[in-house]
This record gives C-alpha cells, sequence and structure tokens, in this order.
C-alpha cells in the first residue's frame, strides 16, 4: 500500500507545482529551460505511474471497506463512459466547454467517482479516491489562478461529431484492453 500511496502522493504534488507553486516552476524553467522542466515533470510522471502500478499490483488480498449493489456497475459504467467523453473533449473545441471549464480534470473526477462506485476495496479508495480529490482540488486551484472563466467559440457540428467518435472509439479500446492495463477484468 506504502507504493501505491507514494504514487499518489507524487502524482499529485507535481502536478500542483504549476498551479499552486509558481515561483518554484519559475526558478526551475529559469535553471533549466522550459524543456528541462518539462523533461523532469515527464520523468517524475512516469516514476508516480510505476509506483502507481507497483503498488496497486503488489496488493494481492486488497481488503473491502463497503459493498454496493449489482446495479450499481451500470450506473459506474456510464459514468466512466461520460469521463472519458469529457476527458476527450479537453482536446478539440466542444459545446461541453460551455459548461465545463476543465473538462479533462472533471472527467478524472466522474472516472474515479465511477471506479469508487464499482470498487470498494483499501487500494480502489487510495487509487481513485487520492485521484479524484487531486483532480476536484486542481480545479479549484487553477480556477484561483487563471481568474474569470471565458468561454471558447461555439465549434462546427462536424468537429463536435469528429471528437465524440475519437472519444467514443478510445472508451472502446479501454474497455478492451483493461484486463491488461489495470490487472483487473470489467465484470
Amino acid at each position: 500500500m506504502t507504493l501505491l500511496i507514494a504514487g499518489v502522493l507524487l502524482w499529485a504534488l507535481v502536478h500542483f507545482i504549476p498551479s499552486l507553486a509558481q515561483p518554484l516552476k519559475q526558478s526551475m524553467v529559469s535553471k533549466m529551460g522550459e524543456n528541462g522542466y518539462k523533461g523532469i515533470f515527464t520523468l517524475l510522471m512516469f516514476a508516480a505511474l510505476a509506483l502507481i502500478i507497483f503498488g496497486w499490483r503488489s496488493i494481492e488480498q486488497p481488503a473491502y471497506v463497503y459493498h454496493l449493489p449489482v446495479w450499481t456497475r451500470h450506473l459506474g459504467m456510464l459514468l466512466v463512459l461520460l469521463g472519458f467523453l469529457l476527458m476527450g473533449a479537453s482536446n478539440y473545441n466542444t459545446r461541453i466547454k460551455q459548461f465545463v471549464r476543465h473538462p479533462q480534470l472533471t472527467g478524472v473526477a466522474v472516472w474515479a467517482i465511477a471506479h469508487l462506485i464499482m470498487n470498494g476495496d483499501n487500494r480502489s479508495l487510495v487509487l481513485f479516491g487520492g485521484l479524484g480529490i487531486w483532480a476536484v482540488l486542481e480545479i479549484v486551484f487553477i480556477n484561483r489562478r487563471e481568474g474569470a472563466w471565458e468561454k471558447p467559440d461555439i465549434p462546427a457540428w462536424s468537429q463536435e461529431a469528429k471528437g465524440l467518435v475519437i472519444s467514443l472509439v478510445v472508451f472502446a479500446v479501454f474497455v478492451f484492453a483493461h484486463p491488461w492495463i489495470a490487472g483487473v477484468p470489467i465484470r
């Protein structure tokens, strides 16, 4: 469990640097250059992912904290789909951005809630609870830093449809590959 907790904390702390510690980021950029900063950031993200993966897989017998009714699995899968649609919407101009300021972080939060609905074990609480809390805090910190929300222009329907199709394909790939990605089959 220690590796998993360390991975989630490292993920959150490194991501909080641009939103909470701009002077630290600027100091790092001035010493290493923009590419050096991005390189260190990327290495730390790989380290966080490695800790999360090895931490997750090292817990062979997770302890269950709660069990929700079976029907909540359908709600969970619907929320995972919504999370993927939101995350996908962050990559292109979409009408979703007229209602959701940070679709990628909102998508992570929705994805995390979905996984907490479908998994009541201790390692899921650490991973999905931790990433969900990080995403919500990140939204708050970014909003505080950036100020007023300027909504983007409304895109053409063709662009909207293209983004939706890409998000649905990515979702289908992740559903199919989930046993290999996460080491856990979708039940």
